[in-house]
């Protein structure tokens, strides 16, 4: 092969690469759509199953009774430093604008961090949010189930001495008939957020 045409080769190279690198830096720069987390990735009809976690108080809490009614699902844990507690003071702002219907809708705060999240842990860390809303934990296997079930993601980080949890922070909605209905995006005007819990409690399910 003659230098001349080498050369030719390599400035080609060199265009095809630059080419690339500036269409990703423009698919970076473009907006992901609320749900894009969700759909493009899983079936959201496998999402929700079933599960055995204990609640705040102690008590046992199944699919079975969440049988019927819908529900707000969120993932997270009590030494989230900011979303965690901005994602549940905004559920909370949400639960008082519905008004009478927020009865007919559960919320749900399912820990990513059993080891720490204890049901006393729990019950001290909801007193600051409305309490109808239910947190669950359980043992590792149970949780990591949870997140199985819909699919969410959770990683323990160390932190010096200490440790953070990564995870998913989508708000799921959930319908009376247990079927995926769709997401909450806290980064939305409130209207629009309690335009879809307006929805998902309207909603009915036919029992046979």
């Amino acid at each position: 092969m003659s230098v001349r045409r080498l050369r030719w080769i390599l400035w080609g190279l060199v265009l095809v690469a630059g080419a690339a690198f500036a269409l990703l830096l423009a698919e970076r720069g473009r907006p992901v759509p609320p749900a894009a987390a969700i759909q493009p990735l899983v079936d959201v009809a496998e999402l929700g199953g079933p599960f055995a976690l204990t609640d705040q108080d102690g008590r046992a809490v199944s699919e079975r009774d969440l049988a019927g009614r819908p529900y707000a699902l969120f993932f997270g844990f009590t030494h989230c430093p900011d979303v965690c507690p901005t994602t549940l003071y905004g559920l909370t702002q949400l639960m008082a604008a519905l008004g009478p219907d927020a009865e007919r809708l559960r919320v749900l705060f399912v820990t990513v961090d059993p080891a720490r999240d204890t049901v006393g842990q729990l019950k001290l860390y909801l007193s600051s949010f409305d309490p109808r809303i239910t947190a669950l934990t359980g043992t590792p296997d149970a949780v990591a189930g949870m997140l199985g079930n819909f699919r969410a993601y959770a990683r323990k980080v160390p932190t010096g001495d200490s440790y953070t949890m990564d995870h998913t922070a989508l708000v799921y909605l959930m319908g009376a008939d247990g079927r995926f209905v769709s997401t909450l995006d806290m980064h939305e005007p409130q209207d629009i957020q309690l335009g879809k819990l307006k929805r998902l409690v309207a909603r009915e399910v036919t029992t046979p």
